[in-house]
């Protein structure tokens, strides 16, 4: 088994930064995948932010890119994603989650078996 817990989500105005942080316990081996998902009332869970265990291959959804960066570190069994000039648009709930497939960076839900609880990220304008 393995067990997410995020942390980090708050109030923001718009152009400020926040840090989400995702701890990994139990079989934490199995990882090859960890990602970042976010969704909003009514609307489906997107993928915005993932990260290859191996390789470090990194990909975003095209609304993030250049804002988010998703790191992780080993030692701390912890990834994160860095959010930076944040957008009343990117007011959700954060997911963070992990899988198994191997050698490819992909966003889409089909590929994560394991998901956090959520965390609120709320920007004013």
């Amino acid at each position: 088994q393995v067990q997410l817990t995020e942390s980090g989500g708050g109030s923001v105005q718009a152009g400020g930064s926040l840090r989400l942080s995702c701890v990994i316990s139990g079989d934490t081996n199995s990882i090859n995948l960890m990602g970042w998902f976010r969704q909003v009332q009514g609307k489906v869970r997107e993928g915005i932010a993932a990260i290859v265990t191996d390789s470090e291959d990194t990909c975003y959804a095209p609304s993030v890119k250049g804002r988010f960066v998703i790191s992780r570190d080993t030692a701390k069994n912890t990834f994160y994603l860095q959010m930076n000039t944040l957008e009343p648009e990117d007011t959700a709930m954060y997911y963070c989650a992990t899988g198994t497939p191997e050698f490819f960076c992909s966003r889409a839900r089909r590929y994560y078996n394991y998901w956090g609880q959520g965390t609120q990220v709320t920007v004013s304008s």
